[in-house]
């Protein structure tokens, strides 16, 4: 197990969060050329597509701070570092097949499913992880 804050810890952690930052970065530019495409400057406008890639964007918005929070105090804990990049490398692969799904026109469920289902198990790992190592450290 590493010591709190090893930089190794704090530098993998980085490599995440600079990663979910270019996920909502390419979300945020796909739904702004879809706005200027159709030329919709606030909401929707009823465009399918348009509607699609905003709530993929506002899903990765919702669901991103929350696990990079996790990730950030599971290495302050730490947890060694080889476990914080299989976590981080499943959530950023799972986010972007989220994303890519969410920006086409149309595109195969499985990527949705996939996706999903990757960042969810992350999140789910990260937060049992540190309920568990909280309780354990208050009853120990």
């Amino acid at each position: 197990m590493n010591t709190p804050f090893d930089p190794a810890a704090i530098a993998a952690i980085g490599i995440y969060t600079a990663l979910c930052a270019f996920i909502l970065i390419w979300l945020g530019n796909s739904t702004g050329s879809l706005r200027r495409k159709h030329r919709i400057s606030l909401g929707d406008g009823g465009n399918k597509h348009l509607i699609r890639t905003m709530r993929g964007h506002a899903n990765a918005a919702e669901n991103i701070p929350i696990t990079l929070i996790m990730l950030a105090i599971a290495a302050m804990i730490g947890t060694p570092v080889f476990v914080l990049h299989i976590l981080g490398i499943l959530f950023v692969l799972g986010r972007i097949l989220h994303a890519w799904h969410f920006i086409q026109d149309d595109a195969p469920g499985w990527q949705r499913f996939i996706g999903f289902g990757l960042s969810a198990l992350v999140t789910l790992v990260l937060a049992l992880g540190l309920a568990g190592h909280g309780v354990w450290l208050i009853f120990r």
